[in-house]
């Protein structure tokens, strides 16, 4: 019999809890991208009550003057806002080869409307779509040169519907020489339109990492926009939507100016914004407010109308175009957010 110490006994592995315990705990535990997207759907909403505060008294003074207005033009006017929504999708869809589904690309829109409003120069409605472009498997160089695309078409689309206005009703058109600007105004718009290409091609020769991706970006944007032109289900739309935008939003306007009584005919009023939109469009701000506001004004004054009327024209068409539609697209861009549409 040995009298060498026993060995002590193995000691039993630690035990592990089972699988589906784990998965169960992870599940519990909110993982840091969903606390994100829970922050972010918020951010809009909170912008939303900030807006509200800085500017509660045009709000208040534009509902108090629609208070007096005819509501069903008011509602014809709500009803061409969220048409140029439509428009907007119909343009978005026209400037990429890849099919998007039609109920989120709306929906994207909606809410990219609410995000223009904060951001100038529409970056918000830019940043949400190339998102919902990204999320739906659009390569990003494919994205920006289909936002390009965009923006470019929306800026041309409105020469030829001035020039209709121009041929089809010469009345509604004031002389030619009150549509452009005049003095310092004459010379700072000139500076500027010379003065941009000579900073990009500045920038496009110092810069010299910055050549390779933009030559690739604009190699991109030249392809898909020739292949988008060979097929009539993408430029169609394409261009259709571009030129229905601002006769859309232009209607908004007329509408509103027939409800309060604005004693000028469809034409000039229709005129009147597109005018106003196009000189007033080089300058940044969140959704063309102020610049295209105060252009409005001066043109409806120009055309004969009081300064009050005018001033409560343009504020009505802001509640429609702003006020109106920024809750709901608010609540649509958190959704989107929420579900990781965005």
């Amino acid at each position: 019999m040995s009298l060498l110490p026993l060995d002590d006994p193995t000691p039993p592995p630690p035990s592990t809890p089972p699988a589906s315990a784990s998965a169960a705990e992870e599940r519990r535990r909110p993982s840091a991208s969903a606390a994100t997207r829970r922050a972010l759907a918020l951010l809009p909403l909170l912008f939303l009550s900030v807006w509200a505060a800085l500017d509660w008294h045009t709000v208040r003074d534009g509902v108090a003057r629609l208070a007096t207005a005819d509501p069903w033009w008011l509602l014809a006017g709500l009803l061409c806002t969220y048409l140029g929504a439509v428009a907007a999708a119909c343009v978005r869809q026209g400037a990429i080869t890849d099919r998007l589904p039609p109920g989120a690309l709306l929906a994207s829109q909606i809410a990219a409307g609410a995000a223009n409003h904060v951001l100038p120069a529409s970056i918000g409605a830019h940043a949400v779509t190339l998102r919902f472009l990204r999320r739906e498997g659009v390569p990003l160089n494919r994205a920006t040169a289909s936002i390009a695309l965009y923006s470019l078409v929306r800026a041309v689309a409105k020469v030829p519907l001035l020039l209709v206005f121009v041929l089809a009703a010469p009345t509604a058109v004031p002389p030619v020489a009150e549509l452009f600007p005049q003095g310092r105004a004459l010379f700072l718009t000139a500076a500027c339109l010379l003065l941009a290409p000579v900073a990009v091609a500045a920038l496009f020769v110092v810069a010299r990492p910055l050549r390779r991706p933009a030559l690739d970006f604009v190699r991109t944007a030249l392809t898909d926009a020739r292949r988008l032109h060979t097929r009539p289900a993408r430029f169609l739309p394409l261009w259709g939507g571009a030129a229905a935008a601002p006769l859309l939003q232009a209607c908004v306007l007329a509408c509103v100016g027939t409800a309060l009584g604005v004693p000028l005919s469809w034409s000039q009023l229709l005129f009147a914004f597109l005018a106003a939109s196009t000189a007033a469009g080089v300058v940044p701000a969140p959704g063309g407010i102020g610049p295209i506001d105060a252009a409005l004004v001066l043109t409806l004054a120009g055309y004969g109308a009081p300064l009050p009327l005018a001033t409560a024209t343009v504020i009505g068409y802001r509640v429609l175009t702003v006020w109106a539609p920024l809750p709901p697209g608010m609540l649509v861009l958190s959704a989107m957010v929420q579900r990781g549409r965005l």
